[in-house]
């Protein structure tokens, strides 16, 4: 077996004791990068150059001389960030992010940046410009996103740990999908600097690993500081019942009570149901906060300056969030604070939850060129006749909403109708108004 299929934390190991030639590990990883990635588009790009160098400078850290790859979110001295998309409402360019100098710091070798689905607005992982990636369990079907080739990267050993980033999932969707641990650390523990948002109040940086202990040692990697491995004896777990639960196929259900117990009866545990305060309210307040995000670089005039290779998705997506009144994004802080509002029923909650995630099957792979209006693509040579609502010219395209434009052309322009909040202090301008009484 190679040293590349065990955990990360024994090829750091096996580096340290001179068991293993740190240089020698990172020219295989980046063959068997080369050999295993073509099935399944996890790493968009690498640069061994680079490697070399970085490697050549590494410290003597925990994660001395491991490969690691690294989201396409995140700016490396060498590359900017791209998310997935063939345009950026923001410009980005080179620069050492927090997660960079994190892993430099920790000895690591970043052999690579990981796919992402597109502007990671999406759960899948099959928009990208890169084109989708795979399952390795079943590359027919999406590996889960936004972190999607940071997951598959894993469960495929291309390398033993990955960086992702995690606002309301991104993270823990594919590393489920992917039968990998992930983690999304508590908010501001670890590195985030260089972020193309930096006001975020959601997305945080994290480790996908084969299993808990290698969290734990990238993870502290990103905190800056060692994790120690905790006593899992006596392990307190919650149930937090209700949609995540309800809303579950069966055989998805019964594999999570199977994990529930077994970890129970492996730590001498205690199972206990708990109830969350404004639990039904979180998932739409955490939609509206996380969509709010990103609105002070964008505008109608950028979104309409967007070239055809960018997802009618993304596009669609992009309108709706400039029509986010601001008065619900306030109502979703509130419905946030409540939730981590402590209570008397909450000072008994159990420090693990559980829950299955995700709920539904994992759904096929779509190739992302399905979505685009680029030469070439199928929606190419469509001539939309808006009153038949077909296409005249025979493509299997069907737009959704009636006033989607003919496939060979680009989308009619938009312009935000009046009130729209298009920018963070129209939000505050139009907040004061509504908060203010009529006289």
């Amino acid at each position: 077996m190679s040293l590349l299929d065990r955990p990360l934390r024994e090829q750091a190991a096996a580096i340290a004791a001179g068991d293993a030639d740190a240089a020698e590990l990172c020219e295989e990883a980046l063959a068997l990068i080369e050999e295993r990635n073509p099935d399944l588009n996890a790493i968009v790009a690498t640069f061994p150059e680079e490697s070399t160098r970085m490697l050549a400078g590494a410290p003597a850290g925990p994660l001395h001389g491991i490969p690691v790859a690294i989201k396409d979110e995140w700016p490396l001295p060498w590359r900017a960030e791209r998310l997935g998309a063939a345009e950026l409402i923001t410009p980005t360019r080179p620069g050492e992010s927090g997660p960079y100098r994190a892993l430099r710091e920790a000895g690591a070798v970043i052999v690579g940046v990981a796919n992402m689905h597109e502007y990671g607005a999406g759960s899948t992982g099959h928009i990208s410009v890169y084109g989708p990636a795979r399952n390795p369990w079943d590359t027919e079907r999406c590996p889960g996103g936004s972190s999607s080739g940071s997951g598959a990267a894993v469960a495929a050993r291309l390398v033993a740990g990955a960086v992702g980033a995690d606002g309301i999932g991104s993270i823990r969707y594919p590393a489920a999908y992917c039968g990998v641990t992930g983690l999304k650390p508590t908010f501001g523990r670890s590195a985030m600097e260089g972020h193309h948002i930096p006001d975020t109040t959601t997305i945080v940086s994290g480790p996908l690993c084969a299993d808990a202990g290698d969290c734990r040692v990238l993870g502290g990697a990103l905190f800056g500081e060692e994790l120690a491995a905790g006593d899992a004896r006596g392990l307190r777990i919650g149930i937090v019942r209700g949609a995540p639960w309800d809303d579950c196929q069966a055989e998805v259900r019964s594999a999570c009570d199977a994990a529930v117990q077994a970890l129970r009866e492996e730590t001498g545990g205690e199972v206990t149901e708990v109830a969350i305060d404004g639990l039904e309210h979180v998932l739409i307040a955490s939609i509206l906060v996380a969509q709010a995000e990103d609105l002070p670089g964008m505008s109608p005039a950028k979104l309409n300056d967007l070239g055809d290779e960018v997802s009618l998705i993304a596009r669609a997506l992009m309108k709706y969030r400039l029509l986010v009144p601001a008065a619900a994004v306030a109502r979703s802080g509130r419905v946030r604070n409540l939730v981590r509002r402590p209570s008397p029923r909450r000072s008994t909650t159990p420090p693990w939850s559980c829950h299955p995630d995700p709920n539904p099957p994992i759904p096929r792979t779509r190739a992302s060129a399905a979505w685009r209006t680029s030469p070439g693509s199928p929606r190419s040579a469509c001539r939309w006749d808006s009153a038949r609502r077909a296409c005249r010219s025979g493509c299997s395209f069907r737009p959704h909403g009636a006033t989607t434009s003919c496939c060979s052309t680009r989308p009619r322009r938009w312009s935000a109708p009046p009130g729209a909040v298009t920018s963070r202090p129209a939000r505050r301008r139009r907040l004061r108004r509504l908060e203010t009484p009529e006289p």
